[in-house]
């Protein structure tokens, strides 16, 4: 077909559309971005590829508006840039087969709700309102079709890259282990370089900041291993900025915590969630789903915090698991005491974890031991219900906020 240009008038109203569409509103973003991950649970529960998806997103509406603030009504070519075409690689290291096309044909109709309202507020004039709309709608769908055919080949192109490497060996061998194929142990251990046998403790080692020197993944897997006593752990490239990795052996967590932590402070980005150790093979599959459990809370919760041990967050992961109900929870426990100081909050859940005994939780905190109670009084006039008579909800909830980062929603 060839392309004609929509009237002057109507090219000076999408310029103007297109100009709004490139300084959003923050809350506008937000309301994107949730409605394209609510549409992929697959890929909300997994930070890196959340991230990566919402900067693709972002990436596709600024080069539609930049090209529409150019030249208004004119034919949209693909988006090839670094961001959508890093998610095809996501994708085919986490071995998905088939592009979620639902979380960008979401992220389509949110877009042209938003233009529309737009072109409302812009005029109302029908004549210019049906010409402006039917172009935008074309000029949108179109991007959007040619785009996404541009993420399908290239995941053709990743996908044939990968399997002729021994990545995909490991990945294949690490997949079928964790599936409960029956693949010798003998066979996976010598693709693997791993003993199967003894105890394991899991890790996930990932970044959802694209910025990362990737590099840290690996020196935080290193700190990891040592912590456990193993100088070579199996480390596996589940993603370009993600590695699972096992470890021979148990950590011990005081000292762990303290070396992972600082692995983590000179690894800008990266963040690691940890299982629980566990015995044979059967232990190397469950360490590794807890580990994973442990990062898709914290990205549940929006959680900062660059350390996560399973046993720290195992209720927490439960309790949270529907966030709406997890936000009902925290409320009807802490009432005023939710939003209240955060140190009066952390004497309160080091006070419970210390079976409510005020000598041990003073010397815990360095506290004076009438200064914990006077603390503990002043909790009791921000709970909805003394604290003695509910500090295991108490408690709870406190450890939810304690894991939830700003974002909430």
């Amino acid at each position: 077909m060839v392309w004609q240009p929509p009237s002057q008038r109507v090219q000076d109203l999408i310029r103007q559309c297109a100009q709004i569409v490139l300084n959003p509103r923050p809350d506008w973003l937000d309301e994107f971005d949730s409605a394209v991950l609510a549409a992929s649970p697959t890929i909300a529960s997994d930070p890196e590829l959340a991230a990566a998806v919402v900067r693709s997103n972002h990436a596709n509406l600024f080069f539609w508006g930049t090209a529409n603030v150019r030249d208004p009504g004119a034919p949209v070519p693909p988006n090839t840039g670094p961001e959508p075409l890093s998610i095809a690689r996501e994708l085919v290291r986490r071995g998905v087969t088939q592009f979620p096309l639902d979380a960008y044909r979401v992220g389509e109709g949110v877009a042209w709700r938003r233009l529309m309202e737009i072109a409302f507020e812009l005029t109302s004039d029908p004549a210019e309102l049906h010409e402006m709309l039917d172009v935008c709608s074309q000029s949108i769908s179109a991007f959007v079709d040619a785009t996404l055919a541009g993420i399908a080949a290239q995941i053709d192109l990743e996908r044939d890259d990968l399997t002729r490497g021994t990545h995909a060996e490991r990945r294949e061998t690490v997949a079928l282990l964790l599936e409960g194929a029956p693949i010798p142990r003998q066979r996976a251990e010598a693709r693997l370089g791993h003993a199967l046998t003894g105890t394991h403790t899991a890790a996930v080692i990932w970044s959802e900041d694209p910025d990362t020197d990737l590099s840290g993944l690996d020196r935080v897997a290193e700190a990891f291993g040592q912590t456990c006593g193993d100088p070579r752990p199996l480390s596996v490239l589940a993603s370009s900025a993600t590695r699972w990795v096992w470890a021979a052996g148990a950590p011990d967590i005081e000292e762990g915590s303290a070396a992972l932590t600082r692995a983590t402070a000179s690894a800008r980005g990266v963040r690691i969630a940890l299982g629980p150790a566990a015995d044979g093979l059967d232990g190397f599959r469950r360490s590794h789903f807890d580990a994973i459990t442990t990062q898709q809370m914290m990205a549940r919760l929006h959680s900062t915090q660059p350390i996560a041990w399973f046993g720290d967050v195992e209720l927490v992961a439960l309790i949270t698991a529907e966030p709406d109900r997890a936000a009902e929870f925290v409320t009807h426990n802490l009432g005023a005491f939710e939003t209240g100081d955060p140190e009066l909050q952390e004497t309160v859940r080091v006070f419970v974890n210390e079976q409510c005994n005020a000598s041990r939780a003073a010397a815990q905190l360095y506290l004076h031991r009438n200064t914990l109670l006077r603390r503990l009084a002043r909790a009791d006039e921000l709970l909805p219900r003394p604290l003695a008579e509910n500090s295991v909800a108490v408690a709870v909830a406190l450890d939810v906020l304690r894991w939830r980062g700003n974002r909430t929603g």
